[in-house]
């Protein structure tokens, strides 16, 4: 059993990240402790005026082949690894002049960045590190003797501990810091893997390996009773990872959960073309629109319901400004999230000062790839993004009547965001507009019918003399299996309706919205969201 104090008498160094270095050598030095250094990193520390070896010569041989090749030495590994109670490895380490090396200090070399940044395939491989892992998990795995630090946040720990016990760090500390440098390891090992997966387009690799850094733990999870953390991946995708929280207080799991799911739906709408908002609540949209300006968008937005709309997400496609800040702001909202603000719309954000506002710099690419998640028993799934967008599909007219040029504008925009809402999804909409949303239902009848009566209730909120569903469009996240859920659209007013089709029923289908006067296309893409 490992004694809980190890003397720190000899520091390895050898970082890329040099935030804190020299302060902490110096601190090491102060206390007596050798330096060992490597290329860039002992050039600082020389620089600083410290003492510090350079790991050549405990290695007999200098850095090559641009640097690859220079701590992969037994005098590096075995100081890291050699158990010092071992008589044996003590032997080994006198017959070969290895010295002992009691703290690893390596951060590895910025191939997560590299990526993000877009560089050549040949930049990524240069920042591969090899060396800096090898020597991590040699520490690591040696903790009983040797503490491995592969975070500048852990330098202050490690000078604590040094300051308690004079010079000694604690086995606790040692192994804290061993597991997370096995964390790190793995999660460098995921980047690169996930990485080489995209560049040969291997959708499903043989081995698929996951990693993130976390960004905060969570005061519970989904309830009370469950711990929880948020992890950031280096997938560098502008959303709630990324933006900046200006305001208000801590993100719960269901807010980040739920901003999330507002964002990528609001990043359907093109900011060009107009101003966009979505509202969510319990990771469902329950109001979209489009309109001249965001106050606009909002408004329409919140008519669809707002009941729902109490306590939700509010996220838009521009910058918020004042009009739309004072509209949100009237009534309870958890969250907003935008690509950014004005000055004079943050201040009036900051008068409820629990509300979040995050502004995420840019929006998300329906379009690009990437890669969703879900754990299931022993397992979990892996699937690319659903990045099929309506503007893309080929629109099949198989009804008799066409849609008019306004009908097919409100089918484009229900389909979108029908994208964006949980199976069975029916979605009404009008003059770019949700009216009705039926979400989440066993029977897509029964999210028809719920979505109908949406639209009715909306109606009575706004003291309207029909329902917002009368004259609307319909949209479907997956074929109707029978006409008795597109039936009970066209009762609830709906006059087109969009739908991927594929269904053994088509014709049936088909044949009931001649008979209503509707007229329907097909996208030939199916939109499920579980």
């Amino acid at each position: 059993m490992p004694s809980d104090l190890k003397r720190v008498t000899r520091a390895l160094l050898s970082v890329s990240d040099k935030t804190g270095l020299v302060d902490f050598a110096r601190a090491l030095h102060q206390r007596g402790i050798e330096l060992v250094s490597t290329g860039g990193t002992h050039k600082a520390l020389s620089e600083a005026g410290l003492p510090v070896k350079d790991v050549s010569e405990l290695t007999g041989f200098p850095e090559m082949m641009d640097g690859r090749v220079k701590t992969l030495h037994p005098a590096v590994h075995g100081g890291l690894l050699a158990i010092r109670s071992n008589p044996e490895h003590q032997a080994a380490m006198l017959a070969h002049g290895i010295q002992a090396i009691d703290l690893l200090v390596v951060n590895l070399y910025p191939f997560e960045a590299t990526v993000a940044a877009g560089k050549p395939y040949d930049d990524c491989i240069e920042n591969i590190d090899i060396g800096g892992p090898a020597m991590i998990r040699a520490a690591a795995k040696n903790h009983g003797d040797v503490a491995v630090v592969v975070d500048g946040a852990d330098y202050a720990a490690v000078l604590d501990d040094l300051a308690q016990h004079e010079g000694s760090v604690t086995l606790t500390l040692r192994r804290r810091l061993a597991q997370k440098a096995y964390s790190r390891t793995a999660a460098y090992d995921a980047a690169i893997s996930n990485w080489f997966a995209n560049e040969l387009n291997e959708a499903t690799p043989p081995f698929r390996a996951l990693g993130g850094a976390i960004a905060e733990v969570m005061r519970y999870g989904e309830n009370p009773h469950q711990s929880a953390a948020f992890y950031r991946t280096p997938e560098n995708r502008p959303g709630v990872a990324t933006a900046r929280q200006v305001q208000g207080k801590q993100l719960s799991y269901n807010n980040i959960n739920d901003t999330d799911a507002a964002y990528e739906a609001v990043a359907e709408f093109s900011p060009e073309r107009s101003a966009a908002i979505v509202i969510v609540k319990h990771a469902n949209p329950c109001g979209v629109a489009e309109g001249a300006n965001l106050r606009d968008a909002y408004e329409k937005a919140l008519r669809c319901d707002p009941v729902s709309a109490f306590g939700g997400i509010v996220a838009m496609n521009r910058t918020l400004d004042a009009e739309a800040a004072k509209a949100i702001t009237e009534i309870f909202t958890e969250v907003i999230i935008a690509p950014d603000a004005s000055e004079e719309a943050i201040a009036i954000v900051a008068a409820k000062k629990n509300l979040r506002l995050l502004l995420a710099g840019s929006l998300p690419d329906p379009r690009a790839p990437g890669l969703t998640l879900r754990t299931v028993a022993g397992g979990f799934l892996a699937q690319n993004r659903d990045n099929a967008v309506v503007d893309s599909m080929d629109l099949k007219v198989v009804t008799k009547r066409a849609p008019t040029e306004r009908e097919l504008a409100d089918l484009r925009f229900a389909f979108r965001v029908a994208k964006h809402v949980k199976s069975n999804a029916i979605v009404y909409a009008k003059d770019l507009a949700t009216v009705g949303i039926g979400a989440g239902q066993m029977s897509r009848v029964d999210s028809s019918r719920i979505a109908a009566w949406k639209a009715a209730e909306a109606a009575k909120a706004a003291n309207l003399p029909e329902t917002l569903a009368r004259g609307s469009v319909v949209a479907s996240d997956a074929f109707f299996p029978f006409a008795d859920g597109l039936l009970a659209a066209a009762e609830a007013g709906a006059t087109a309706v969009i739908q991927p089709g594929g269904s053994m029923r088509d014709d049936e289908v088909i044949k009931a919205a001649d008979e209503a006067g509707l007229a329907m296309v097909f996208t030939g893409h199916r939109h499920f969201r579980h």
